[in-house]
């Protein structure tokens, strides 16, 4: 449609779906008819996209953090500027979409890089889809009640879910040892760059399998018709059920067996309604297991398989040839394994698969060295190495700890198989839609074509020094820096000044990840302007986002003493004109869109050798952020980029950390460093109130005591991040250090999700 059209079709639907002007509509109306018009003119398109290519690659992953669809669509097409010019004129600013929920699909790095994928994969015109589980709630809605976390359902669809398409028809049956569900398909459009390419992610909603069961209603068995239908749709209801209880680990189980078999019967249908056989599969197909949680895959298609008359080598051959893996992480929690009774309880089906892949691989290694299953526990990752082509790892280094520890045993039988494909952020939503003053700097400089070939952000470089450039780069920050500043204002009550340096460690709470680390140097900080030890330290706002989740004890406990850190600085008249805190409520994808492009510092502190990669440091980079991290992740190769002179690098590398841990003494370090020790006794002198909970005492401990011991080597590093961090503050401002910030931005090239799914279609799906 022309734009002429297009506009008529929005007021059409405003007027058949809620009789009403644009003038006169609430925003949940504006917003519906804004993007179903939008669907209807990509209706063509994306048919079109579905019958184009002979092999299709599918993505299945837990998680898809898509965030708001309407802006990055509406850029994609290149419609949001007539959108916002035609709501304009009509006394509507296109910001209040922003009261529109995002769509709740995913809980951090892991979902919003599926989501970078597929929109990367439709940009560069990659048959790529994606397939997933169409949660009803989501992760959680976070609020904070005296500092707690408290979780609440996010009802994300409460202004319905334009963006997708119930495929009634196309519904499948998932059965399970105890009953059935149906798995209903709800198609959602990726929309490349361009509009050239749509692809679809397809989300599976759990329904009865029998619909509404009037019988039971008619002899008012009302107890009954409400058990059977919460029991079907609770497989649905939220991402990652709390997983320490017994019905929890089953609900789990189901999630994850119920969106793998939906999504393999569906790729099998499609393809023997084509007239193909099984057998060819491989042809048509290829699957990417985005991490361990759609491991059921391959024991699936397995019985597809079989079930179509391929005996079971064939059958696991066939599989091998479909499949690969993406390992995230090295934490042992996310290695999925599964204890076999509950296997065979739920899918007995899939238990006499596994057994047989087990007794495939004992032929193979009488030895018992590499192994599926062991002491009746099945591991999730190895199945998918062995019954996969390629197992890669998402950033250069944690590659390489794969191939040396995690994986070494495998990596010794099938070093080919192993590859790196080093993550990546789409470059539209993360600078072009969220960023467009820096947007417009960029191309003003080096002109358009970097939004498909962020590689000629290197162009930009020779502007680095040029102080009418470090000018016009100060004044775009601090155009964002208030932004976000009325924004928290606004949201959480707080007020940060933009001519503070803005401190940010935003991404998922985990004790890996440090938060307590950044914690620690607040309260360092604090204790030296109180005494006069800090007469040069330039303002700064510490700006924290995380969830924890819901059973992750430590990791809340940490959430509340960086809330009692943050009432104690803020209302501390002393040393507030110097230092403010604030953790902001309900982190999500839009939220991240704000922070990102008014950040100074990124804060990408986890101990090295535990972030596998990071998206969250690229999206930083991208912005003219400096890193303030450790060798850790895709830190390094960020290092490498813009030059480690460039970034703010401490701690212990990958390798210091093995031998500093052969002998670590945690307590000697506490006794031997007076100002360390006082901030660690603030968890249990008094001086903050975890209100009788014990959460302090237990993050202090975890520190000296137990299996932790500081397994994090949070004070090990201590002392060089605060070196480190004090450097930094004495930088902020000069002209070197907005040098460092545009290099930043001008070397973020590799980073685009564009190259990393180049790199997976050329060396592992082969599209």
């Amino acid at each position: 449609m022309d734009k002429t059209q297009w506009i008529s079709t929005v007021e059409s639907l405003l007027r058949a779906n809620d009789g009403v002007r644009l003038e006169d509509a609430s925003v949940p109306s504006v917003y519906r008819a804004v993007s179903r018009a939008t669907m209807a003119d990509i209706l063509d398109t994306w048919e079109s996209c579905k019958r184009g290519s002979k092999k299709r690659v599918g993505y299945l992953s837990a998680e898809f953090l898509v965030g708001r669809a309407v802006y990055s669509n509406l850029y994609n097409l290149g419609r949001l500027e007539t959108v916002r010019e035609w709501m304009a004129e009509r006394g509507v600013d296109i910001s209040v979409f922003e009261e529109i929920e995002d769509a709740s699909l995913g809980n951090g790095g892991l979902g919003r890089l599926a989501a970078c994928y597929l929109e990367s994969g439709a940009t560069v015109g990659l048959p790529l889809d994606g397939y997933g589980i169409r949660y009803r709630y989501g992760l959680f809605k976070q609020e904070f009640v005296n500092g707690f976390q408290k979780e609440e359902a996010d009802d994300w669809q409460r202004c319905g879910d334009p963006w997708s398409y119930r495929r009634e028809d196309e519904s499948v049956l998932v059965e399970f040892a105890d009953y059935a569900v149906r798995a209903v398909p709800y198609d959602m459009p990726v929309i490349g760059y361009g509009g050239k390419t749509v692809n679809t992610l397809r989300l599976w909603q759990s329904e009865e399998a029998e619909g509404f069961d009037f019988a039971a209603f008619d002899n008012m068995q009302t107890d009954k018709i409400a058990k059977n239908r919460i029991r079907a749709e609770s497989i649905s209801y939220a991402l990652y059920p709390n997983d320490s209880t017994e019905r929890g680990r089953l609900l789990r189980l189901r999630q994850e067996y119920f969106f793998t078999s939906a999504s393999i019967q569906d790729i099998v249908r499609k393809h023997k309604a084509k007239g193909l056989s099984i057998d060819t599969l491989n042809e048509y197909v290829t699957l990417q297991l985005n991490d361990t949680h759609p491991v059921f895959a391959v024991p699936e298609l397995i019985r597809l398989a079989m079930r179509d008359g391929l005996d079971f080598e064939a059958a696991f051959l066939l599989a091998r040839s479909v499949f690969n893996f993406t390992n995230h992480t090295i934490l042992g929690e996310a290695l999925e394994c599964w204890d076999m009774k509950r296997v065979r309880k739920l899918l007995p089906a899939i238990s006499d698969i596994l057994r047989l892949m087990q007794r495939r691989i004992a032929r193979e290694f009488p030895d018992g060295s590499l192994y599926l299953i062991r002491n009746n526990t099945v591991h999730m990752a190895n199945v998918a190495i062995y019954a996969g082509s390629h197992v890669n790892g998402v950033a250069a280094l944690h590659t390489e700890i794969l191939k040396a520890s995690t994986f070494r045993d495998w990596y010794a039988v099938y070093p080919e198989r192993f590859i790196n494909v080093t993550n990546g952020v789409t470059p539209r939503r993360w600078l072009a839609l969220c960023n467009p003053e820096l947007s417009a700097f960029i191309t003003e400089k080096i002109g358009d074509g970097w939004q498909t070939d962020l590689e000629r952000l290197r162009d930009l470089s020779k502007y680095a020094c040029d102080p009418t450039a470090r000018s016009e780069f100060a004044k775009i920050k601090y155009i964002r820096k208030s932004l976000l500043s009325e924004h928290i204002l606004k949201k959480e009550g707080v007020l940060l000044p933009p001519e503070f340096i803005f401190d940010v460690q935003a991404k998922r709470l985990h004790e890996y990840k440090r938060q307590l680390l950044n914690a620690f140097s607040i309260l360092y900080y604090y204790f030296r302007i109180k005494e006069g030890k800090e007469p040069s330290f330039k303002p700064t706002a510490f700006i924290f986002g995380a969830k924890a989740a819901p059973a992750y004890y430590l990791a809340k406990a940490i959430i509340k003493f960086i809330q009692s850190i943050a009432d104690k600085v803020n209302n501390d008249p002393e040393v507030n004109d110097k230092l403010r805190v604030v953790f902001v409520t309900d982190y999500n994808v839009s939220y991240a869109e704000k922070i990102m492009t008014a950040a100074d510092i990124s804060e990408q502190i986890s101990m090295a050798g535990m972030e596998a990669s990071g998206t969250g440091n690229m999206k930083f980079m991208l912005n003219g952020t400096v890193t303030l991290g450790t060798m850790d992740g895709a830190n390094v190769e960020i290092s490498e980029e813009a030059g480690i002179e460039n970034e703010y690098i401490f701690g212990a590398t990958v390798d210091e950390v093995g031998r500093v841990k052969e002998n670590y003494d945690p307590h000697a370090i506490y006794e031997s460093d007076p100002e360390l020790r006082r901030i660690v006794d603030t968890l249990d002198d008094g001086t903050f109130d975890d209100m009788g909970t014990g959460m302090f005492k237990e993050l202090k401990n975890s520190l000296f005591g137990g299996w932790s011991k500081d397994h994090y080597l949070v004070l090990h590093d201590f002392r060089d991040y605060v070196r480190v961090k004090s450097q930094l503050n004495r930088d902020y401002g000069s002209d070197e250090f907005l040098t460092k910030c545009i290099l930043n931005t001008a070397s973020a090239g590799k980073f685009s999700s564009d190259r990393s799914v180049l790199e997976y279609a050329k060396h592992i799906w082969k599209v």
